[in-house]
């Protein structure tokens, strides 16, 4: 006989106590995530810098970092917190005060590969993100020097720091550029 698993709620896991472990709830499927490495914590830390202090300087809305949960489908319901993330002033005006998770999509996801994650996963949260309505996704690969942009499932872009490229906000963070040779520079 199967047993199956017990379905979570986004309330349920709003309402877990605190017990320092970071989840995230995909499909009704509570999954826990390990601590990030030193590199994963660094990238993340640079570019949520690079993002908050440009959002901020421009009043273009807020960013948030990864302890901040996003519901981004019900029944089951689906709660992702990216390693960075970025709300329009519009949405954030439409939206009012919230308390919980962010009911929605960002626009703009940051997610950074840590050396555990399986390519699959993290393709899988890409488009998650995506189906959701996000509108731009980024995936750091610190050990490549490089970003994958992810505009739609057909509009995907790699970017390496070796090359020169600098990621554009485009019409999602207007104004924005991010150097990866910055980003990805040690020390």
């Amino acid at each position: 006989m199967t047993v199956q698993p017990k379905t979570v709620t986004a309330e349920e896991l709003l309402n877990l106590p605190d017990d320092g472990t970071r989840r995230e709830l995909v499909r009704g499927e509570l999954r826990e995530m390990a601590p990030a490495g030193s590199e994963h914590g660094y990238v993340a830390g640079e570019i949520f810098g690079e993002l908050r202090n440009h959002v901020k300087a421009n009043g273009l809305g807020r960013t948030y970092t990864a302890e901040t949960g996003f519901k981004i489908s019900s029944d089951p319901d689906t709660v992702r917190a990216p390693d960075a993330a970025f709300v329009g002033q519009a949405r954030l005006e439409r939206m009012g005060e919230v308390s919980g998770y962010w009911p929605g999509v960002p626009d703009l996801v940051v997610e950074v590969v840590s050396p555990n994650d399986r390519s699959s996963e993290v393709l899988d949260k890409a488009l998650d993100w995506l189906e959701a309505g996000c509108r731009m996704v980024l995936v750091a690969h610190p050990e490549r020097r490089a970003v994958t942009v992810y505009r739609s499932r057909e509009d995907i872009r790699v970017l390496t720091a070796d090359a020169g490229d600098v990621v554009d906000g485009a019409d999602v963070v207007p104004g924005w550029r991010l150097s990866l040779a910055e980003i990805f520079a040690q020390g």
